[in-house]
C-alpha cells in the first residue's frame, strides 16, 4: 500500500521534503496558503540577492575611475525596473517549483490546514471551501515570521518587516533599522546601495551578536560600515515611537542587556526617520494549526521540538525548518537537509540530522561566511585552540579586482591539527565557504588544506595561505 505523506508549507523545507518523499515512492500532498517557495524565495534570500546584484554593480561603477573606467556620470538605479526584474526572477523560480511538483506527481492544495486528529486535517480554501485530507505521515514546514518590539507593531506602512520593504516601489529617504543581526545588517548594506540614509540600532554590544559569527568578522564589518557612512548604535533599545510632522520620532535608551551601572550612564536620544524596519528576530508560524490537539510538543516560545530524525513527540509527525527555532539554525539550506532527513524517516528510513558542518552566509558588504566553531566556542568546549589568519589584501586576485577588505581565520586543535572552524569576511566568501564546509564534514586538518593545490590567481587562495601560516611556512604574510 502506498504511503500518503502530507507536507504543510511549500517553502525550502516543505518542497524539498515533498520531492524527496515522492522519490521514495510516497503519494505526496503539499498544502500551502500562499506562493510556494516560502519566505526565502518570495521575501528573503532570492529577492534581496536580486536587488544586491544591481546595487553591487552600481557601487563598483562608482569606483570606475580607480579601475581605469571613464564614465559620463554616476550610475542611477531605476527602482521600478529593478523591482520588475526582482519579480521576474521570483516568478520564474516559483514556476520551477510547480514544475518539480508536476514531474514528481505531487498534489498542491491552496489553503490553510487545521489538524483535527492523527491522520486527518481540514483544508480551508481561499474561497471559503473546506476539504478533508487524510495522511499516513505528516511533515510540518510552516516557517516563521518577523517579530515586533513592544509599542512598535508592524503596520506595513511606516513600521515595516523585511517582507514589506522588498515590495516598495519608492524608497523612503531615511530608514532606522531596529536590530543589527543578519537581516538588519544585510538590509543596511542593500538600502545604502539604493541611496537610502540608514541607521542601525542594536541592543547587544556588537553587530551580528550570534554565537556562530566570529567576533573579528563582526568588528571588521563595523569598520567597513563606517567607511560606507552607515552609522550604527550598540547597547541601545527602542523606548517609544511616535509620528511627528509626517515622520517617525524614535526614542532610544539603554539596552536591557546592559548592567545597571552602565545603563545609568546612557543618555536618552532620539532619531527621526521616514520608516522603521524591524529586524529583531522571528516567531513560529503555526498559531492556528492545532498542534497541541495532536500532541506536538513545543518550548515556551512556541518552537517545535524534534529529535535527530526530525520526529516530533506525536506519532508519524515530523517538523523541519524555521519552526524549529534558532537552536536548530534557521537557514534555507539547513531546512533542505532537515527535509531530506524527515522524508526518508517518514518512509521508513533511519536518517539523522547533523549540525556540525552547517555553513552560514551573510550578504553584507563585504560578505561574511563561517562554518564550525568560533574561537570562543572552541575554547569553551575545551579544545587546545590555535588560530591562523590571513588578509585578502595579500592575494593577487583581490588586488586585481580592487576588493581588498577582509580576512580569513581558521580555528584548529593544536594537538592534531584538526580543523574546528573557518570564518571569512571579504569578497565572494559566501562561495568560498563550501570548501571549509567539506573540510569539516570530512574531518580534515590543516595539512589537508595546505596540501591541496588551489588555482592562481583566485580568492580561494586565502585558505592555503591560512594553512601554510599555521604550519609555520607563510608564503605571502
Amino acid at each position: 500500500m502506498t504511503t500518503r505523506v502530507t507536507v504543510i508549507g511549500g517553502g525550502p523545507g516543505g518542497y524539498v521534503a515533498a520531492v524527496r518523499a515522492a522519490q521514495l515512492g510516497a503519494e505526496v500532498t503539499v498544502i500551502e496558503k500562499g506562493n510556494v517557495g516560502g519566505v526565502c524565495l518570495n521575501w528573503g534570500c532570492i529577492p534581496t540577492k536580486t536587488l544586491m546584484a544591481t546595487t553591487e554593480l552600481a557601487e563598483k561603477l562608482k569606483k570606475g575611475s580607480d579601475l581605469g573606467l571613464r564614465l559620463a556620470g554616476e550610475p542611477e538605479i531605476d527602482l521600478e525596473a529593478l523591482m520588475d526584474r526582482k519579480e521576474k526572477v521570483v516568478q520564474g523560480l516559483i514556476k520551477g517549483i510547480h514544475g518539480l511538483f508536476k514531474h514528481h506527481d505531487i498534489r498542491l492544495l491552496q489553503g490553510e490546514a487545521r489538524l483535527q486528529q492523527p491522520g486527518r486535517l481540514r483544508l480551508l480554501g481561499p474561497d471559503g471551501s473546506q476539504e478533508e485530507v487524510e495522511w499516513d505521515r505528516l511533515i510540518l514546514a510552516t516557517g516563521s515570521r518577523s517579530k515586533s518590539v513592544p509599542g512598535m507593531s508592524i503596520d506595513g506602512e511606516r513600521i515595516l518587516s523585511s517582507r514589506h520593504l522588498l515590495s516598495l516601489r519608492q524608497m523612503p529617504q531615511k530608514v532606522l533599522i531596529v536590530g543589527g543581526g543578519v537581516i538588519g545588517c544585510e538590509f543596511a548594506s542593500l538600502l545604502k546601495g539604493l541611496g537610502v540614509e540608514v541607521t542601525v540600532v542594536e541592543a547587544m554590544d556588537r553587530l551580528l551578536p550570534l554565537p556562530s559569527v566570529e567576533a573579528d568578522c563582526a568588528k571588521l564589518l563595523g569598520r567597513e560600515m563606517k567607511k560606507r557612512k552607515i552609522p550604527f548604535m550598540l547597547n541601545r533599545s527602542v523606548q517609544s515611537c511616535r509620528e511627528r510632522g509626517g515622520r517617525l520620532a524614535v526614542s532610544l535608551g539603554a539596552s536591557p542587556f546592559m548592567d545597571q551601572d552602565q545603563a545609568s550612564r546612557v543618555q536618552p536620544s532620539e532619531l527621526v526617520a521616514d520608516a522603521v524596519v524591524m529586524c529583531v528576530g522571528r516567531a513560529p508560524n503555526h498559531d492556528d494549526l492545532g498542534l497541541e490537539g495532536v500532541g506536538v510538543a513545543m518550548d515556551e516560545a512556541g518552537w517545535v521540538s524534534v529529535d535527530e530524525g526530525m520526529r516530533t513527540s506525536a506519532g508519524n509527525i515530523y517538523a523541519v525548518g524555521d519552526m524549529l527555532g534558532p537552536s536548530r539554525v534557521q537557514l534555507a539550506h539547513t531546512a533542505y537537509a532537515e527535509a531530506a532527513v524527515a522524508a526518508e524517516n517518514a518512509m521508513g528510513g533511519q536518517a539523522s540530522m547533523s549540525y556540525q558542518a552547517v555553513p552560514g552566509a551573510i550578504f553584507t558588504s563585504p560578505e561574511i561566511a563561517g562554518v564550525g566553531l568560533t574561537e570562543e566556542q572552541a575554547r569553551q568546549q575545551g579544545f587546545e585552540v590555535e588560530t591562523s589568519s590571513s588578509l585578502f589584501r595579500t592575494l593577487g586576485k583581490a588586488q586585481a579586482s580592487g576588493e581588498i577588505a577582509g580576512q580569513g581565520k581558521i580555528i584548529y586543535d593544536q594537538r592534531d591539527g584538526k580543523i574546528l572552524g573557518l570564518h571569512l569576511i571579504g569578497p565572494k566568501v559566501t562561495e568560498l565557504i563550501a570548501e571549509g564546509t567539506l573540510a569539516l564534514h570530512l574531518g580534515a586538518g590543516i595539512e589537508d588544506i595546505a596540501a591541496t593545490i588551489h588555482p592562481h590567481p583566485t580568492l580561494s587562495e586565502i585558505l592555503p595561505e591560512m594553512a601554510w601560516k599555521a604550519l609555520g611556512r607563510s608564503l605571502h604574510g
